[in-house]
């Protein structure tokens, strides 16, 4: 039997505490903490996160078959190749990387080339909606079909 345990952790640098508090005593950032929701185990109590809603057996490699996935480019070539032929509908892209080497940017020129085969919902997990739309002016992005959001907890995302 699974239950559901709460924490608080800051999401400037991951102290975990029991209850909200308004600063961090790790970092001294300010109202930095979310709510997370862990699921456990009633034996054991560790925590089980899961990111699926699957889980699969265990198979030896030959034995997986490959489904043949449609693709939608991206017009960005290396960016293209690097994810295996273009954006498989229906994924999540996590970019990682140093402050200020062009996330945001990158990604803003690959939801405007996505906007114009269908439906792009952009989460940013570092900036507000105010800037990344200050960004896509600067860009010159077409803003048809591209919704913002932005979150820090995956579990709301």
């Amino acid at each position: 039997m699974k239950k559901t345990k709460t924490k608080f952790l800051c999401q400037q640098c991951g102290y975990e505490s029991a209850q909200w508090l308004g600063k961090c005593p790790s970092c001294g950032a300010w109202n930095s903490f979310t709510e997370e929701k862990f699921s456990t185990q009633a034996k054991s109590g560790s925590p089980v996160r899961q990111l699926t809603g699957f889980s699969s057996e265990v198979l030896k490699l030959n034995e997986v078959t490959v489904k043949d996935l449609s693709r939608f480019q991206t017009k960005i070539r290396e960016f293209d190749n690097m994810i295996g032929g273009g954006v498989v509908p229906g994924s999540l892209i996590l970019l990682g990387g140093a402050p200020g080497i062009g996330k945001s940017t990158l990604m803003l020129h690959i939801s405007d080339a996505l906007s114009e085969q269908g439906i792009v919902l952009y989460i940013s997990g570092e900036e507000s909606l105010s800037q990344v739309k200050s960004r896509a002016e600067r860009l010159k992005v077409k803003k048809g079909n591209i919704f913002l959001a932005s979150e820090t907890n995956l579990q709301n995302i």
